[in-house]
């Protein structure tokens, strides 16, 4: 049985259901005026839509918790039109779509473990490891005698997408990205 909170009782980070659908707090604010009642201030985000949204609540108002599935999966393949994932502990496949995927097909590639967020057996996002390693496919040569620390060139790695590199990075070099960012991190 699914937890129930007060508007009063959220934090960030708790998931709910309001008005048929399912929101994570972002940020929260309890506010006591000098007069009057006392009311909370919350933005949401639409877990399955993305889109975020400010409301104000009476403390009292009731709320059912929204109970959060994630499973670690295996990227298997694609095959033209859906990629294929499955279960490392079940062994179980599923294909999802380009659009269910998202921005996360940027740092994926076969036999890379992620995780999946479900709700109710639907999946809502599919998170990539927090740092990939990925090869370098196309990047201008750096000029020689240009060490400047801060001197970047773009750089296509092996899932097709482009970041900014410093100019020592050839072609061929494997680099780490942190996939909340999408930054460079170091050549491994």
């Amino acid at each position: 049985m699914a937890a129930y909170y007060l508007a009063g009782d959220l934090r960030n980070g708790i998931t709910f259901e309001m008005d048929n659908n399912v929101f994570r707090v972002v940020e929260f604010q309890h506010v006591k005026p000098g007069k009057g009642p006392a009311f909370v201030r919350i933005k949401i985000k639409n877990i399955m839509t993305g889109a975020v949204i400010e409301k104000t609540l009476n403390p009292s108002e009731k709320f059912a918790g929204a109970e959060i599935v994630k499973e670690e999966m295996q990227y298997l393949y694609n095959d033209g039109e859906m990629y294929h994932f499955m279960n490392i502990e079940t062994y179980e496949q599923i294909a999802l779509t380009k659009e269910q995927l998202g921005d996360t097909l940027k740092y994926i590639k076969e036999n890379m473990n992620v995780s999946t967020l479900s709700y109710k057996g639907k999946i809502f996002t599919v998170e990539p490891p927090l740092f990939v390693e990925l090869e370098v496919t196309y990047t201008e040569p750096g000029f020689a005698g240009n060490t400047s620390s801060s001197a970047t060139k773009p750089a296509t790695v092996e899932t097709g997408m482009t970041i900014s590199v410093p100019l020592f990075i050839e072609i061929g070099n494997i680099i780490r990205i942190d996939t909340r960012t999408g930054y460079y991190m170091e050549r491994v």
